[in-house]
């Protein structure tokens, strides 16, 4: 069963009228040959081992429900940050390739190029390519891959959206991050407006309008495709108090007993493999041991809003299935779920506030009126067992999890895949799986081949694949992965190689005695920055 929850006011409604679909569209209701749904949830900054199916301590039964129901990749990579990992998704190619090699940008943005800062119109996304094929096609959440017209979601080949333009923001009131001087945009459709204050949490609101988005879809004899980017649990940490009551006193053992506690759980569910060793607490992060029982209330304090989100992110997940199942269409949809980077340690080793503190102030912690991260301190555990952080490369900023449910195509419900898989290979996946033709142009442009391929083989047991090399760069951080291989480097830092078959954790650097390949590894990646124009 799914864990419905009380539905809060809606902040942004979009009912821009269909532009005509392909003719040929596939009728869906009733028939078992019908082109299938698909639906894709991504989380925002959350870490692989968060939710309870990947070893964590939050309450997710339903997305719980889908990895039961479906299988869980081990090994899939995201993009190390927000706007990269959304292009690569959307777009099937790597980010630098559409212009997001590093963030979005509203002024001084160059009209080509890989780091130009909004989704290049030299690409195509899932939305442009499933309209072709007759599907209808929403999205409710955060875009952050194009500011400005013509680089929204409805220029982009979706016929509502509903949602966050920019990053991040305040969940209880939009209009604050005016008054502070950082500015969102928010919109219907093609209208950027702010939403009324009253009763508004954001990611009740993404989930509501994505279901107001299933309606639609119920009314039309095609088959639809739903994009559900929530923000959280992104920072700040903003919860509703009768979700954070649910966690306080859970994190009191602390980081150090949580990390290994998580390990043990993963291994015991088979996502680990008994060779990869427990990373050591990052030098920075204290022991737990060593803090004031003000700063552990604290610590356990902020985790608890950190929870928070993801329970109510959970929650919209088990309405929007409710909902499919009322439309008796949860058995011909294919559903997604998985986060756009590690967890981030932004912006202290034991959360800041950006203003003003509601530790020592007035505010309620976790309402609109505080602005904290939850810190390094904490990210350490988000990304159990791994080294690292949103933004780098290294596993613990890379690694997400990956959660595919399709009834009656699973060859084995519940299984664990473990072959590594890329952002870039979802647009390959869901081509392949509704027969849907990549194209070579696209409003008489030119568009790159597919970086991705598709990993739909998988999902039937097939497990013999071409292992090809993927790669990554943001910020100066940079890896490439062939096989068992991995070669990665921080910005400004060397390189370091290791041997993912027994140590994914990334504790024992052999750059110094594998040589032949260090050296093949460094030729891929030259070769592959030059051709995506990494600088």
């Amino acid at each position: 069963m799914y864990y419905p929850f009380r539905l809060i006011v809606l902040f942004l409604l979009g009912m821009i009228s269909c532009s005509s679909c392909n003719s040929g569209a596939t009728e869906k209701n009733g028939n078992n040959n019908a082109s299938p749904n698909i639906i894709i949830f991504l989380a925002d900054d959350m870490g692989y081992s968060d939710l309870g199916c990947y070893g964590g301590e939050v309450n997710t039964p339903n997305i719980d429900l889908l990895a039961a129901e479906g299988v869980r990749f081990s090994q899939f990579y995201n993009a190390a940050r927000c706007c990269p990992t959304r292009a690569s998704l959307l777009t099937g190619l790597y980010p630098h390739q559409v212009g997001m090699g590093a963030m979005v940008v509203t002024k001084g943005a160059k009209p080509e190029g890989a780091y130009k800062g909004y989704l290049s119109h030299n690409s195509v996304t899932i939305a442009e390519v499933l309209k072709q094929k007759g599907y209808y096609t929403a999205a409710s959440g955060k875009w952050h891959v194009g500011e400005k017209h013509p680089n929204w979601p409805t220029d982009r080949g979706f016929d509502n959206y509903f949602g966050l333009i920019s990053g991040a923001a305040n969940y209880f009131d939009i209009t604050r991050g005016k008054r502070e001087g950082i500015v969102r945009h928010f919109a219907i459709d093609s209208t950027e407006f702010l939403p009324n204050k009253k009763d508004f949490y954001m990611t009740s609101a993404i989930t509501e309008n994505a279901i107001k988005f299933l309606h639609i879809a119920d009314t039309k004899e095609q088959p639809f495709f739903l994009y559900i980017p929530y923000t959280a649990p992104h920072w700040p940490l903003h919860a509703l108090q009768e979700d954070i009551e649910l966690y306080r006193g859970k994190f009191m053992k602390g980081w150090d007993e949580l990390r290994k506690e998580r390990y043990d759980r993963m291994l015991e569910i088979g996502l680990l493999e008994k060779s990869w060793p427990l990373s050591d607490r990052d030098p920075k992060v204290p022991a737990w041991e060593t803090l004031s029982e003000d700063q552990k209330e604290r610590s356990d304090l902020l985790m608890s809003i950190y929870a928070a989100q993801i329970h109510r992110l959970d929650q919209g997940v088990g309405e929007v299935m409710k909902q499919l199942e009322l439309m008796d269409e949860a058995d011909n949809t294919i559903v997604l779920f998985l986060s756009d980077n590690g967890a981030s340690e932004e912006y202290d080793v034991l959360g800041s506030d950006f203003w003003g503190n509601f530790w020592e102030g007035d505010a309620t912690p976790g309402s609109g009126d505080s602005y904290y991260s939850y810190g390094a301190a904490w990210a350490n555990l988000s990304n159990t067992p791994f080294r690292q952080y949103k933004k780098r490369i290294h596993e613990g900023g890379i690694s997400t999890p990956l959660i595919v449910r399709w009834p009656n195509h699973i060859y084995e419900e519940g299984s664990i895949i473990h072959q590594p898989g890329h952002i870039i290979d979802i647009m390959a996946t869901i081509c392949d799986i509704v027969d849907a033709e990549y194209p070579e142009t696209y409003n008489n442009k030119a568009i790159p081949p597919l970086a991705g391929k598709s990993f739909a083989p998988l999902l039937k047991g097939e497990s013999n694949l071409d292992s090809e090399a993927i790669y990554w760069e943001h910020l100066g951080n940079r890896a490439v992965r062939e096989g068992k291989w991995k070669l990665v480097a921080m910005e400004g830092e060397p390189w370091e190689l290791y041997n993912l078959s027994t140590d994914r954790s990334e504790t024992n650097n052999l750059v110094e005695s594998e040589i032949e390949i260090t050296q093949h590894l460094k030729g891929k990646y030259k070769d592959w920055a030059i051709k995506v124009g990494v600088k």
